[in-house]
Protein backbone atom coordinates (compact mmCIF):
# COMPACT_ATOMS: atom_id res chain seq x y z
CA UNK A 1 0.00 0.00 0.00
CA UNK A 2 1.23 3.40 -1.18
CA UNK A 3 -1.24 5.07 1.54
CA UNK A 4 -3.11 4.65 5.21
CA UNK A 5 -5.92 6.35 5.76
CA UNK A 6 -6.59 6.71 9.43
CA UNK A 7 -10.02 7.10 11.11
CA UNK A 8 -10.04 6.65 15.00
CA UNK A 9 -13.56 6.57 15.65
CA UNK A 10 -15.93 6.74 19.18
CA UNK A 11 -20.14 6.25 18.86
CA UNK A 12 -19.76 7.55 15.71
CA UNK A 13 -22.29 7.23 13.63
CA UNK A 14 -21.53 7.51 10.12
CA UNK A 15 -18.02 5.97 10.10
CA UNK A 16 -19.05 3.20 7.90
CA UNK A 17 -20.27 5.84 5.88
CA UNK A 18 -16.77 7.31 5.52
CA UNK A 19 -15.42 4.22 5.30
CA UNK A 20 -17.47 3.57 1.71
CA UNK A 21 -16.40 7.20 0.95
CA UNK A 22 -13.03 7.20 1.06
CA UNK A 23 -12.69 3.35 -0.75
CA UNK A 24 -15.40 4.59 -3.56
CA UNK A 25 -12.30 7.61 -4.56
CA UNK A 26 -9.36 6.39 -3.57
CA UNK A 27 -7.18 3.71 -5.79
CA UNK A 28 -5.78 0.10 -5.03
CA UNK A 29 -3.13 1.53 -3.56
CA UNK A 30 -4.75 3.51 -0.87
CA UNK A 31 -6.10 1.46 2.28
CA UNK A 32 -8.63 2.36 5.45
CA UNK A 33 -7.27 1.67 8.82
CA UNK A 34 -10.35 2.24 11.17
CA UNK A 35 -10.06 1.75 15.06
CA UNK A 36 -13.48 1.55 16.76
CA UNK A 37 -12.54 3.52 19.87
CA UNK A 38 -14.17 1.35 22.68
CA UNK A 39 -17.53 0.69 20.53
CA UNK A 40 -19.16 -1.48 17.92
CA UNK A 41 -20.18 0.92 15.13
CA UNK A 42 -23.80 0.46 13.67
CA UNK A 43 -24.31 0.25 10.79
CA UNK A 44 -21.02 -2.02 10.64
CA UNK A 45 -17.97 -1.51 7.96
CA UNK A 46 -18.19 -3.47 5.25
CA UNK A 47 -15.92 -6.26 4.40
CA UNK A 48 -13.46 -4.99 1.63
CA UNK A 49 -9.72 -6.06 0.80
CA UNK A 50 -8.64 -2.76 1.30
CA UNK A 51 -10.55 -1.87 4.79
CA UNK A 52 -8.84 -3.14 8.07
CA UNK A 53 -11.09 -2.53 11.83
CA UNK A 54 -9.13 -2.35 15.03
CA UNK A 55 -11.75 -2.98 17.76
CA UNK A 56 -11.06 -1.88 21.40
CA UNK A 57 -13.35 -3.15 24.43
CA UNK A 58 -11.99 -0.01 26.12
CA UNK A 59 -11.47 3.84 24.84
CA UNK A 60 -8.29 5.04 24.83
CA UNK A 61 -8.82 8.35 23.71
CA UNK A 62 -8.59 9.87 19.69
CA UNK A 63 -4.73 10.53 20.12
CA UNK A 64 -3.74 7.12 21.04
CA UNK A 65 -6.15 5.43 19.26
CA UNK A 66 -4.59 7.33 16.23
CA UNK A 67 -0.98 6.26 17.25
CA UNK A 68 -2.38 2.69 17.23
CA UNK A 69 -3.72 3.13 13.60
CA UNK A 70 -0.25 4.25 12.25
CA UNK A 71 1.46 1.32 14.05
CA UNK A 72 -0.92 -0.93 11.84
CA UNK A 73 0.21 0.38 8.64
CA UNK A 74 3.17 -0.04 6.49
CA UNK A 75 2.72 2.51 3.48
CA UNK A 76 4.83 5.46 2.77
CA UNK A 77 2.32 7.65 3.27
CA UNK A 78 -0.74 8.41 6.02
CA UNK A 79 -3.54 10.25 6.49
CA UNK A 80 -5.64 11.25 9.56
CA UNK A 81 -9.11 11.75 8.86
CA UNK A 82 -12.22 12.28 11.23
CA UNK A 83 -15.36 9.79 10.66
CA UNK A 84 -18.05 11.97 9.68
CA UNK A 85 -15.88 13.39 6.56
CA UNK A 86 -16.10 12.87 2.69
CA UNK A 87 -13.10 13.23 0.30
CA UNK A 88 -12.73 14.06 -3.30
CA UNK A 89 -12.05 11.77 -6.10
CA UNK A 90 -8.61 10.64 -6.66
CA UNK A 91 -7.78 12.44 -3.37
CA UNK A 92 -4.82 10.26 -2.58
CA UNK A 93 -3.23 10.80 -6.17
CA UNK A 94 -4.11 14.33 -5.77
CA UNK A 95 -2.29 14.69 -2.71
CA UNK A 96 0.66 11.96 -3.61
CA UNK A 97 1.90 13.69 -6.81
CA UNK A 98 2.20 17.39 -5.19
CA UNK A 99 3.58 16.17 -1.88
CA UNK A 100 7.77 17.51 -1.05
CA UNK A 101 9.62 15.83 1.46
CA UNK A 102 9.16 17.69 5.07
CA UNK A 103 5.18 18.84 4.53
CA UNK A 104 2.30 18.51 6.41
CA UNK A 105 -0.42 18.45 3.70
CA UNK A 106 -4.11 19.66 4.63
CA UNK A 107 -6.31 19.14 1.49
CA UNK A 108 -8.92 22.12 1.26
CA UNK A 109 -11.92 21.56 3.68
CA UNK A 110 -15.24 22.18 2.84
CA UNK A 111 -18.55 21.74 5.10
CA UNK A 112 -20.54 18.34 5.04
CA UNK A 113 -23.80 18.07 3.53
CA UNK A 114 -24.12 14.73 5.42
CA UNK A 115 -28.39 14.41 4.70
CA UNK A 116 -32.03 15.11 4.96
CA UNK A 117 -34.49 14.34 7.43
CA UNK A 118 -37.17 13.36 4.95
CA UNK A 119 -40.73 12.01 6.24
CA UNK A 120 -41.69 9.19 4.36
CA UNK A 121 -45.88 9.88 4.17
CA UNK A 122 -45.84 13.36 2.53
CA UNK A 123 -42.11 13.78 1.60
CA UNK A 124 -41.30 17.07 3.89
CA UNK A 125 -37.55 17.57 3.98
CA UNK A 126 -35.56 19.06 6.69
CA UNK A 127 -31.42 19.93 6.41
CA UNK A 128 -29.62 18.02 8.83
CA UNK A 129 -29.34 18.80 12.42
CA UNK A 130 -32.54 18.44 14.92
CA UNK A 131 -35.18 15.73 13.85
CA UNK A 132 -38.76 16.67 12.71
CA UNK A 133 -42.08 15.85 13.90
CA UNK A 134 -44.55 14.83 10.99
CA UNK A 135 -47.34 12.99 9.87
CA UNK A 136 -45.61 10.08 9.02
CA UNK A 137 -41.90 8.15 10.05
CA UNK A 138 -39.56 10.52 9.55
CA UNK A 139 -35.69 8.96 8.51
CA UNK A 140 -32.50 10.48 7.40
CA UNK A 141 -31.78 10.59 3.80
CA UNK A 142 -27.74 10.23 2.83
CA UNK A 143 -26.15 13.30 0.94
CA UNK A 144 -22.77 12.62 1.61
CA UNK A 145 -21.38 15.93 -0.48
CA UNK A 146 -19.80 19.03 0.34
CA UNK A 147 -21.33 22.22 0.36
CA UNK A 148 -19.36 24.51 -2.02
CA UNK A 149 -19.92 27.62 -0.74
CA UNK A 150 -18.51 27.18 2.73
CA UNK A 151 -14.85 26.89 2.13
CA UNK A 152 -11.80 26.91 4.57
CA UNK A 153 -8.30 27.11 3.77
CA UNK A 154 -6.50 29.31 6.01
CA UNK A 155 -6.87 28.90 10.20
CA UNK A 156 -4.61 30.45 13.10
CA UNK A 157 -4.24 30.13 16.86
CA UNK A 158 -4.34 32.76 19.40
CA UNK A 159 -2.63 33.63 22.33
CA UNK A 160 -4.37 30.98 24.46
CA UNK A 161 -3.32 28.52 21.73
CA UNK A 162 -6.81 28.60 20.69
CA UNK A 163 -7.74 27.44 17.15
CA UNK A 164 -10.10 29.91 14.87
CA UNK A 165 -10.53 30.78 11.34
CA UNK A 166 -8.67 33.12 8.94
CA UNK A 167 -10.74 34.39 6.66
CA UNK A 168 -8.92 37.21 5.34
CA UNK A 169 -5.77 35.47 4.80
CA UNK A 170 -7.25 34.67 1.51
CA UNK A 171 -6.82 38.04 0.69
CA UNK A 172 -2.43 38.00 0.89
CA UNK A 173 -0.52 37.27 -2.30
CA UNK A 174 0.55 34.69 -0.62
CA UNK A 175 -2.55 33.14 -0.03
CA UNK A 176 -3.92 32.95 -4.24
CA UNK A 177 -1.87 30.23 -5.26
CA UNK A 178 -3.27 26.54 -5.57
CA UNK A 179 -0.87 25.26 -2.78
CA UNK A 180 -0.12 28.02 -0.26
CA UNK A 181 1.85 27.89 3.31
CA UNK A 182 -1.02 27.20 6.18
CA UNK A 183 -0.66 28.32 10.03
CA UNK A 184 -2.87 26.04 11.09
CA UNK A 185 -5.77 23.53 10.48
CA UNK A 186 -8.59 21.78 12.59
CA UNK A 187 -7.06 18.48 12.66
CA UNK A 188 -9.67 16.47 10.68
CA UNK A 189 -7.64 15.78 7.63
CA UNK A 190 -4.05 16.28 7.45
CA UNK A 191 -1.31 14.36 5.32
CA UNK A 192 2.15 13.39 5.66
CA UNK A 193 4.68 10.49 5.11
CA UNK A 194 3.96 7.96 7.92
CA UNK A 195 7.87 7.70 8.72
CA UNK A 196 8.09 11.48 9.51
CA UNK A 197 4.62 11.29 11.62
CA UNK A 198 6.65 9.11 14.27
CA UNK A 199 10.10 11.05 13.47
CA UNK A 200 7.98 14.00 15.11
CA UNK A 201 6.76 11.63 17.91
CA UNK A 202 3.20 10.64 16.95
CA UNK A 203 0.57 12.55 18.29
CA UNK A 204 1.49 13.46 21.76
CA UNK A 205 -0.75 11.52 24.59
CA UNK A 206 0.09 13.45 27.01
CA UNK A 207 -2.55 15.69 25.61
CA UNK A 208 -4.95 13.90 26.71
CA UNK A 209 -7.52 11.67 24.40
CA UNK A 210 -8.89 14.80 22.44
CA UNK A 211 -8.70 18.42 21.87
CA UNK A 212 -5.70 20.53 20.64
CA UNK A 213 -4.51 18.13 17.57
CA UNK A 214 -4.84 20.95 14.62
CA UNK A 215 -2.52 22.99 16.82
CA UNK A 216 -0.27 20.39 17.68
CA UNK A 217 0.02 18.87 14.08
CA UNK A 218 0.66 22.42 12.61
CA UNK A 219 3.29 23.58 15.38
CA UNK A 220 5.13 20.20 14.67
CA UNK A 221 5.51 20.78 10.92
CA UNK A 222 6.86 24.31 11.23
CA UNK A 223 8.72 24.37 14.38
CA UNK A 224 10.38 21.23 13.42
CA UNK A 225 11.95 22.88 10.23
CA UNK A 226 9.33 21.71 8.01
CA UNK A 227 5.76 23.36 7.02
CA UNK A 228 1.96 22.88 6.69
CA UNK A 229 0.40 24.09 3.50
CA UNK A 230 -3.21 23.53 2.31
CA UNK A 231 -3.57 21.98 -1.42
CA UNK A 232 -6.68 23.85 -3.08
CA UNK A 233 -6.61 21.16 -5.82
CA UNK A 234 -8.18 18.82 -4.01
CA UNK A 235 -10.44 18.61 -0.53
CA UNK A 236 -12.31 16.77 2.44
CA UNK A 237 -15.65 17.48 3.96
CA UNK A 238 -16.67 18.09 7.56
CA UNK A 239 -19.44 17.74 9.27
CA UNK A 240 -19.34 19.97 12.48
CA UNK A 241 -21.13 19.65 15.45
CA UNK A 242 -22.44 23.49 15.61
CA UNK A 243 -25.38 25.08 14.77
CA UNK A 244 -28.58 22.92 14.56
CA UNK A 245 -26.43 19.94 15.94
CA UNK A 246 -25.97 20.77 19.13
CA UNK A 247 -27.80 19.15 21.96
CA UNK A 248 -29.41 16.88 19.03
CA UNK A 249 -27.99 13.30 20.25
CA UNK A 250 -28.65 10.73 18.62
CA UNK A 251 -31.78 12.18 16.69
CA UNK A 252 -29.50 14.56 14.88
CA UNK A 253 -25.75 12.88 14.46
CA UNK A 254 -23.34 11.40 17.12
CA UNK A 255 -19.60 12.43 17.19
CA UNK A 256 -16.79 11.41 18.63
CA UNK A 257 -15.09 12.44 21.58
CA UNK A 258 -17.23 14.75 23.65
CA UNK A 259 -17.05 18.49 24.45
CA UNK A 260 -15.88 17.97 27.73
CA UNK A 261 -14.78 20.91 29.29
CA UNK A 262 -12.26 19.27 31.50
CA UNK A 263 -10.26 17.62 28.72
CA UNK A 264 -10.39 20.72 27.13
CA UNK A 265 -8.59 22.41 29.33
CA UNK A 266 -5.79 19.44 29.63
CA UNK A 267 -5.39 19.95 26.43
CA UNK A 268 -5.08 23.28 26.51
CA UNK A 269 -2.72 23.08 29.46
CA UNK A 270 -0.22 21.00 27.42
CA UNK A 271 -0.27 22.52 24.28
CA UNK A 272 0.85 26.04 26.15
CA UNK A 273 3.27 24.18 27.97
CA UNK A 274 5.01 23.12 24.81
CA UNK A 275 4.37 25.54 22.19
CA UNK A 276 3.99 28.84 24.26
CA UNK A 277 7.27 27.97 26.46
CA UNK A 278 9.29 26.27 23.70
CA UNK A 279 9.46 22.69 25.77
CA UNK A 280 9.14 20.51 22.42
CA UNK A 281 12.63 19.04 22.56
CA UNK A 282 12.20 18.53 18.63
CA UNK A 283 12.12 22.17 17.56
CA UNK A 284 14.52 24.29 15.44
CA UNK A 285 12.59 27.59 15.42
CA UNK A 286 10.32 29.04 18.52
CA UNK A 287 6.95 29.39 18.50
CA UNK A 288 7.61 33.32 17.95
CA UNK A 289 9.63 32.54 15.12
CA UNK A 290 6.04 30.49 12.96
CA UNK A 291 3.72 33.38 14.05
CA UNK A 292 6.35 36.25 13.15
CA UNK A 293 6.27 34.06 9.81
CA UNK A 294 2.62 34.73 9.46
CA UNK A 295 2.58 38.21 10.74
CA UNK A 296 0.35 39.76 11.21
CA UNK A 297 -1.77 37.26 12.97
CA UNK A 298 -4.72 38.75 14.69
CA UNK A 299 -4.41 38.79 18.54
CA UNK A 300 -0.41 38.34 18.23
CA UNK A 301 0.76 41.57 16.51
CA UNK A 302 -2.04 44.03 17.56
Amino acid sequence: MELSVIIAARNEEFLSQTVKNVIENSGDKTEVIAVCDGYRPYPAISEHARVKVIYLYKAIGQRAAVNLGVKESNSLYMMKLDAHCAVDKDFDVKLMADYEQGWTVVPRMYNLYAYDWVCKKCGKRKYQGRKFECCGDVQKQIKWEPKRRAVSDFMRFDTDMQFGYWSHYRNRPEAKQDICDQLCAIGACWFMERERYWQLGGLDEAHGGWGQVGVEVACKAWLSGGKQVVNKKTWFAHLFRTGNFKGTGHNGGTFPYPLDGSDVQIARKRSKELWLNNKWPKAIHPLSWLVDRFAPVPGWHE
